[in-house]
């Protein structure tokens, strides 16, 4: 008896502590996708050969879930085929195709502060289409909105302002070895405006992916069919800009490493170690962790790459994360007033996650009823 009661205490501060726990193993899994898909990269791998292996690996992973725990499937209708290849086309190749060419230009620490203004970019774009209802007047509007302001600036500032370079022990060795730390042979300004056109993208994917989950509400084999339909894409575009069958050979280094790395973590296991966590804390908890992400990128992207710190980078990146959590704080000031019954059917949400660049699935909170659902 007194060994159960012993017990209970450390079994509730495990269950307290686990969702903490699950986020930070899940910051260093992502971070490993930045510093694995650069390194391959800077070896000569295709962006594109790159984008079908890792999107044929996820859907390979996603698909027996989907099979096991979703045996009643929405009917396929051609509008959903056709909002299906379109997301496809969005995120495997829009997003991860600019994303990557932009990291190629810049470095893989400058892509994963820059990706954190995803949220702010899904926020501008949703207003645009008017799926969100903009409230200046209230304090979560404003939140947002100077959020959005915030993040923008951030990128602008870590592009046109570099400043001295932080001077690292572990970046002067890793340069010494022939890494690509050296910033005087990067496109800053280029880079960065294909990595904004992948947020862009990445943002375009969420609206529509927050739509077309009502219509089809099987949330894995949704993404193992976007995955699918973006290997089947990015096949067509590598066929045409790889022609040579090296390029698509792989062996036993970084050229297999990155697809399996990328396709198991940055999809199958993100997949499942979010929707865990998001189904007891909510979006807003698993969104807040992203900028912990972003420090682990800069430490090993410095240590493993020789990547070169400048102080810009710094000032930016941490402006990004304080409009991040600006735009977080106004979303879940959303979701608490929809949480009232006589709005929980009027409002209609926009998922607010922004994970790494080069995630082949992103899981969606579709509406408010669906959060409401979990709460219960």
């Amino acid at each position: 008896m007194s060994d159960q009661i012993s017990i209970r205490p450390l079994s509730a501060m495990f269950n307290k502590a686990k969702p903490y726990f699950l986020m930070v193993c899940l910051q260093f899994g992502l971070a490993g996708t930045y510093i694995i898909s650069m390194a391959t990269l800077i070896h000569g791998m295709n962006r594109y050969v790159l984008i079908v292996y890792r999107n044929a690996i996820a859907a390979l992973v996603l698909a027996p879930f989907a099979l096991l725990l979703e045996r009643r499937r929405p009917k396929m209708t051609f509008p959903i085929f056709l909002q299906i290849m379109t997301l496809g086309f969005l995120e495997p190749i829009l997003d991860q195709g600019f994303a990557y060419l932009g990291m190629k230009f810049t470095s893989a620490s400058f892509t994963s502060a820059i990706m954190n203004a995803v949220p702010s970019v899904t926020f501008v774009v949703a207003v645009i289409l008017r799926l969100e209802h903009l409230k200046i007047k209230e304090v979560r509007g404003q939140a947002k909105i100077i959020g959005t302001i915030l993040s923008l600036s951030g990128a602008l500032l870590m592009t046109l302002y570099k400043g001295p370079v932080i001077d690292l022990i572990c970046s002067r060795k890793a340069s010494h070895h022939g890494s690509s730390g050296d910033s005087s042979d990067k496109h800053w300004i280029p880079g960065t405006l294909l990595i904004l056109v992948g947020c862009v993208a990445w943002s375009c994917f969420y609206v529509l992916q927050s739509t077309t989950i009502k219509k089809y509400p099987a949330e894995i084999s949704l993404s193992s069919l976007i995955c699918l339909a973006g290997a089947i894409q990015s096949s067509a575009i590598a066929l045409v800009v790889e022609h040579r069958p090296s390029g698509w050979a792989v062996g036993w280094d970084s050229r297999l490493f990155a697809p399996l790395y990328t396709g198991i973590v940055s999809s199958g296991i993100t997949y499942y170690v979010q929707g865990l966590v998001m189904k007891t804390r909510g979006p807003v908890f698993v969104t807040a962790f992203n900028p912990l992400c972003m420090i682990i990128v800069t430490a090993l992207g410095s240590a493993i790459l020789g990547e070169q710190i400048h102080l810009g980078s710094i000032i930016g990146g941490i402006i990004i994360a304080i409009g991040l959590y600006s735009v977080v704080w106004g979303k879940s000031k959303d979701y608490t007033a929809a949480s009232t019954p006589a709005k929980a059917d009027d409002i209609q949400e926009l998922p607010i996650s922004a994970k790494n660049c080069t995630d082949g699935s992103k899981l969606v909170i579709a509406t408010i009823n669906s959060v409401k659902q979990d709460g219960k």
